[in-house]
């Protein structure tokens, strides 16, 4: 089983295409749960992820927490968000919910779109703008088979960074380490 990467809160205009230059040298796939309306913003971004080899899932229109919504508030942003990923050529099978948080509600919307609920096992925590090398080595030890890596190419609600150079850096380190342990990097399945 693979290890994989994911990347929420993007496509960032800045962050993204050099995100995206790190994972081609490394021939590593990945997997992007976006902010709907930014994929909107960007289908060049999106297309680049697709034909490079990349998933896209779906990830939000509302950065919002699950459990502080209705389901009603839950249906219409699922389905603005696939709207938004469809206008970009994007029928997502994954979900990524905003912060993992889920609802009563969530697992049912989630089977009726057709969508598998994506945890992760490794939270970089790069939203608070440590260093890659803080977030490696706080990280090293859960890079394994079949483990599930939490990273932004954007800048998401509460982030406590300007930017994402650390998690673009983290990114080289870890393909670096799945190289030397002989782990292949892919998308989620």
């Amino acid at each position: 089983m693979p290890l994989m990467l994911t990347f929420d809160d993007g496509p960032d205009p800045v962050w993204t295409p050099r995100l995206l230059d790190v994972l081609a040298d490394g021939a590593a796939r990945a997997t992007f749960f976006p902010i709907a309306f930014r994929a909107a913003a960007q289908p060049e971004l999106i297309a680049r992820m697709r034909a490079e080899g990349h998933r896209v899932g779906l990830h939000c229109h509302e950065h919002a927490r699950h459990s502080l919504r209705s389901a009603a508030w839950g249906r219409e942003d699922a389905a603005h968000a696939l709207t938004q990923l469809a206008s970009v050529g994007v029928k997502p099978t994954l979900w990524r919910t905003p912060w993992g948080d889920t609802a009563g509600w969530t697992k049912p919307l989630a089977r009726e779109h057709g969508l598998t609920l994506v945890p992760w096992t490794v939270d970089t925590h790069d939203w608070r703008g440590d260093s890659a090398e803080t977030m490696f080595q706080s990280t090293v030890g859960g890079l394994r088979s079949g483990a599930i890596v939490l990273a932004h190419d954007g800048l998401g609600p509460g982030a406590l960074r300007a930017h994402a150079r650390e998690t673009i850096e983290y990114t080289s380190r870890v393909i670096a380490h799945a190289q030397a342990e002989e782990l292949e990097l892919e998308a989620v399945a």
